[in-house]
């Protein structure tokens, strides 16, 4: 990349795989921006993307909290909570930006990028937050829902970690120990395929009553599932 910077072609590329057409795109040049860009490049004109990562941090959470609200009505308020603070958390974010390439079109400065700037965390993250913002500030609130939304929606194996799959199973207890004073049991029943595509299938149980099952490519990913399917199963008050 020339300089650093992402070329006006290069914009028009992350425009589409964002899916987001800017009416001003000089907001997402700051979205971009990092400031050792700005510390090492004094006197272009072009402010960092730190105010606009403040203000996506707290539309994140807040499209986030409404999105779990009107979609999972049955989530206890501590579910809700701790899926919240999964999806938002740094680690997520940075893998929601590596899988858009998101990296690539930084503008930071040479010490930055020598240092392995473009794989770090905290500048992927900060990055996606800023971009948020970007498009709450260019298109509006409904535009910057969609593209949250689309962004957990679209990319399922990259937020649905080990925080989402504690929600499933906390839920699953929560109920189960209010109603049965017990707690649910989780057994492996197959292990199949070669050791590298390894697909588990687990038994959720309760009393001795298996209530759920799921499959998945890691046991825990096949107990989030069978946690699942067993809320599916349970009678909802």
């Amino acid at each position: 990349m020339l300089d650093n910077m992402a070329s006006p072609a290069e914009l028009d590329a992350l425009q589409t795989a964002l899916g987001i057409s800017f009416k001003d795109v000089a907001l997402l040049q700051q979205a971009l921006t990092h400031s050792s860009y700005l510390h090492e490049n004094p006197g272009t004109g072009f402010k960092d993307n730190e105010r606009l990562e403040f203000l996506g941090d707290s539309l994140l959470g807040f499209i986030i909290a409404e999105d779990l609200y009107r979609g999972s009505p049955d989530l206890s308020e501590g579910a809700m909570t701790r899926m919240r603070a999964t999806l938002v958390r740094r680690e997520t974010l940075a893998r929601l930006s590596q899988s858009m390439g998101l990296g690539n079109y930084i503008y930071m400065g040479l010490g930055e990028e020598s240092s392995g700037g473009r794989a770090k965390q905290s500048i992927l993250s900060g990055t996606l937050e800023a971009v948020v913002a970007a498009v709450f500030l260019d298109r509006g609130l409904d535009a910057c829902r969609d593209f949250v939304s689309g962004l957990f929606v679209e990319n399922p194996d990259l937020t649905a970690d080990d925080g989402a799959t504690d929600d499933y199973k906390s839920r699953l207890q929560e109920l189960v120990q209010a109603s049965e004073h017990t707690t649910p049991v989780y057994r492996t029943v197959t292990a199949e395929g070669p050791q590298h595509e390894r697909e588990f299938t687990v038994e959720v149980s309760v009393n001795g009553h298996v209530i759920g099952s799921g499959r998945g490519k890691s046991k825990r990913q096949a107990e989030k599932e069978a946690a699942r399917a067993a809320l599916d199963n349970l009678p909802q008050e």
